[in-house]
């Protein structure tokens, strides 16, 4: 190694393409090593009322991971073991009737064929993926998925390089098909993705979000226009709700009265029911978030009054409590 060497910009940029060009090629040649092993291993992993469990070591055991964590959040019940803490107590990890992932693409890794022979006396099935399907690894196992690669895009054929993108991608091949296989849907992925944006979108419903209470404004249909106002004002939603009892009759707006004032009609001797907009937009409780969301932006409207199941007045929504929530 000479850092002192000079810097070249077209030999890295050559390197750069030849990498991606290699990795590619590695992908499309994956794909004629999907066979009937990669069926019954699917079959395996569906058919366990237990977990899958997957291993590596080095660079083979960061994709591990990232393929224990895709299969778990896609409905296959996973997680990593490292093969060098389960020689030292976590082998107690995994249990009979498991499905093991044994990832290693010599199939020669110390660590991992330390710890095959305990493992097939519990009663595991072992998935092997690994480059060599005549290899150490491959012999223990059940079923092997071939993620043998010409060459690493390395230019020393050295670091691992298409070999774990061929792992990932294979990785991502199992994932997908048994997702499919379960019948597993957006609100499933939702259930295990609470945080993120789908999460929002699918599981967070109307009441979650509302103002509810004393929060909620409303004035009674004889209310005078001064009261009506003090109600919009100190509430900060930017509209009240007009009702009898517990059921909406018509919503007012800082837009109703902007377009009023234009009129020049004389609002202080108007009551409530004379200056609101009836039959206003109406969202249930249990409606999904997204769907208040949308409502919003198709009539191009604020805010929106949400109602339980038996048509009477819970709430008040707009589009600021959307947005803190992410939902928009």
């Amino acid at each position: 190694m000479n850092p002192t060497s000079p810097f070249d910009a077209e030999r890295a940029l050559s390197l750069a393409r030849e990498t991606l060009t290699i990795e590619a090629d590695a992908l499309l040649a994956l794909r004629g090593q999907i066979d009937g092993a990669f069926v019954q291993a699917m079959q395996a992993m569906l058919d366990t009322r237990h977990r899958v469990i997957v291993m590596g070591m080095g660079k083979s055991g960061h994709v591990g991971r990232k393929i224990a964590a895709t299969l778990a959040s896609t409905g296959t019940p996973a997680f990593f073991v490292h093969p060098g803490e389960a020689s030292h107590g976590d082998l107690g990890m995994v249990t009979p009737g498991d499905v093991v992932i044994a990832i290693s693409n010599s199939g020669e890794s110390d660590e991992l064929n330390a710890i095959l022979p305990p493992m097939r006396r519990l009663g595991i099935t072992l998935v092997a993926m690994t480059g060599r399907p005549d290899s150490s690894l491959a012999r223990h196992a059940d079923f092997v998925l071939n993620t043998a690669v010409q060459k690493e895009a390395c230019p020393l054929n050295l670091a691992p390089t298409a070999s774990t993108i061929a792992q990932m991608a294979m990785g991502d091949a199992l994932a997908v098909a048994l997702l499919d296989a379960r019948g597993f849907r957006e609100h499933d992925f939702a259930r295990s993705h609470p945080g993120g944006a789908l999460g929002r979108k699918l599981l967070m419903h109307v009441r979650d979000l509302m103002r509810g209470g004393e929060q909620v404004p409303r004035v009674p249909a004889d209310a005078s226009f001064s009261a009506t106002m003090r109600e919009m004002t100190s509430k900060g939603l930017g509209a009240t709700a007009v009702v009898d009892g517990d059921k909406v009759l018509g919503i007012f707006t800082d837009g109703d009265l902007r377009r009023m004032i234009e009129t020049g009609a004389d609002l202080r001797a108007m009551k409530a029911h004379q200056v609101m907009h009836p039959h206003p937009k109406l969202v249930r409780d249990d409606a999904l978030a997204v769907e208040a969301a949308d409502l919003m932006e198709q009539h191009r409207i604020t805010s929106v009054l949400v109602v339980d199941a038996a048509g009477h007045l819970v709430g008040a929504l707009n589009t600021n409590d959307l947005l803190r929530a992410k939902v928009i």
